[in-house]
């Protein structure tokens, strides 16, 4: 499977019923460098779902370290630091998960954005005034006439799943949230923010993740 818009796929699987868990940390060097590490786990479970009432056309999220490795020779001032994969068993203790570990690098934010979202709507990145935003989009607004049933199987086979997002730059960072039109959300109670200092993160549930159906952006500031 072709894989240059890996990480958004893993968000948009979410979105398509997939079960995993994601934990992504960028660092920023001052001169627009840095590092994003990437662990996701695929649960067997993901697959099942992904193909229930015809979903067969959806590609299966990648695995191999050949794909990342065929996805960073197409992105220019980006290189593959180290790839590996272990299986462990899922939360609800009888299916398996894949287990994926990715560091890359990246020589300027050009290329670190076209890595999270080749189309530039996901994310992106801006400079004025002596300060920068990156923004990503972690999940589109659902859909009203979304199945009731399926969002619920799909909550139920995430749980014990997490996202997990951290941010780190030269200096301190900041980190605020809000829904696709922009405006400010409240997350989940059990919803972990550090939204000033070294490192901002923000860590919730999968499940919990379905809950916002406005969506929901990440905003990171330095």
């Amino acid at each position: 499977m072709k894989i240059y818009k890996t990480l958004f796929l893993i968000f948009l699987g979410l979105a398509l019923g997939s079960c995993i868990g994601l934990s992504a940390d960028i660092t920023m060097r001052r001169d627009g460098s840095g590092r994003i590490s990437l662990e996701y786990r695929i649960s067997q479970m993901a697959e099942d779902i992904g193909r229930l009432d015809g979903n067969e056309q959806w590609p299966v999220i990648p695995t191999g370290r050949r794909d990342f490795e065929r996805t960073i020779a197409r992105i220019p001032d980006m290189r593959l630091v180290s790839f590996s994969s272990r299986e462990e068993t899922a939360p609800d203790g009888k299916n398996k998960n894949i287990v994926n570990k990715v560091e890359m690098e990246f020589s300027n934010p050009q290329a670190l954005t076209f890595f999270l979202d080749p189309s530039g709507r996901r994310a992106s990145l801006i400079r004025e005034n002596n300060s920068n935003k990156l923004t990503i989009t972690i999940l589109d607004s659902i859909p009203q006439q979304v199945d009731e049933d399926l969002l619920a199987l799909v909550k139920q086979v995430s749980a014990g799943y997490k996202l997990d997002l951290s941010f780190s730059a030269d200096g301190n960072s900041a980190l605020n949230i809000e829904d696709v039109n922009g405006r400010l959300i409240e997350v989940p109670a059990e919803t972990e923010i550090v939204s000033s200092g070294k490192k901002v993160s923000l860590a919730m549930g999968i499940d919990s993740l379905f809950n916002l159906k406005q969506g929901l952006l990440v905003n990171f500031n330095w």
